[in-house]
């Protein structure tokens, strides 16, 4: 459950896009470092060269500083579809926030930086991205495209939903999860940020929807958002507290250490059970503490992408 009182009015990022810039050079500057060190800071404009291609392309220049081969991409080459969807439903919007810096996101906030970030990377290889949001009704659709209009016309809408309040906006994920399947024709790779609260009832029918995403040989990546010291350690005061559902405004008055036991059994099982449904459905699941940096989301962003080309 998510739990604070509703505030009406919240700023959003100053500039989306310039974070997302400053989030993506750190995370390729930390590439070299770790098991992607064979792309170089200017990946985004190369590929690596495979044997047996022609030589034509290979930029030679990159070679004597890099000591490995790359082959030149050009703007007609789009390698590369993807599909982003964000679920918006209120608890979405947990914690609030009155404002949003990187220090201080919401699960909203943090999927809407997350996908600014791998706007930024798709861009920069022209590749084609298109974007599906979601709460109690389909919001927003956008087809997949590769031009700086639609790469600004997404940003402008990145940052309308993290400022427009989500009063009390419940969501059956699966209904709309089908709606953006037909929409999507053409094989992509697909990410999905939900926090994942909905009626446990309704837990086949989602697995199928995500099953249905598949279809075409689509590529499916699940990033569960959540807050890991509250919603997982549901670490509060010990004091009579008032809890509300900011989804159902239901609300219930507690100590928080006479549920914590049993509240957090509950959670790990749930996060487990969510991992072995995806596996069994072949989705990738990412467990995404928003509290934590970019660099999982980013990292599986490159591996799944690599495994699509």
């Amino acid at each position: 459950m998510n739990f604070q009182k509703e505030i009406q009015h919240t700023n959003g990022f100053t500039n989306i896009e310039l974070l997302a810039n400053q989030v993506v050079e750190g995370f390729i500057s930390g590439m070299h470092k770790s098991p992607f060190h064979g792309f170089s800071a200017e990946f985004a404009e190369h590929k690596v060269y495979n044997n047996g291609e022609s030589t034509k392309h290979i930029d030679w220049k990159l070679y004597a500083k890099t000591d490995k081969l790359y082959t030149k991409r050009y703007e007609e080459e789009t390698n590369l579809r993807c599909h982003i969807v964000i679920d918006n439903s209120s608890s979405m919007h947990y914690p609030i926030r009155k404002e949003h810096h990187i220090n201080s996101l919401n699960k909203i906030s943090f999927s809407a930086l997350a996908t600014a970030c791998i706007m930024n990377i798709l861009k920069k290889q022209r590749d084609a991205v298109g974007l599906s949001i979601y709460s109690d009704h389909y919001e927003f659709y956008a087809p997949e495209k590769g031009s700086e209009r639609h790469h600004q016309m997404l940003l402008h809408k990145l940052n309308d939903v993290i400022t427009t309040p989500s009063s009390q906006k419940q969501t059956d994920t699966y209904t709309f999860l089908h709606q953006i399947a037909e929409n999507i024709h053409r094989r992509s790779l697909i990410f999905v940020f939900t926090d994942m609260f909905q009626a446990s009832t309704h837990q086949e029918q989602l697995f199928e929807a995500l099953q249905h995403l598949k279809y075409n040989k689509h590529q499916v990546v699940l990033f569960h958002t959540y807050q890991e010291d509250t919603e997982v350690a549901f670490d509060f005061e010990n004091q009579p507290t008032q809890f509300t559902d900011i989804e159902t405004g239901d609300s219930i008055n507690v100590y928080a250490d006479n549920i914590k036991e049993n509240y957090q059994k509950a959670v790990k099982q749930y996060f487990y059970d969510l991992k072995m449904k995806c596996s069994q459905y072949k989705i990738k699941y990412v467990p995404s503490d928003i509290t934590q940096d970019f660099n999982t989301i980013l990292t599986t962003f490159m591996i799944e992408s690599q495994k699509m080309k």
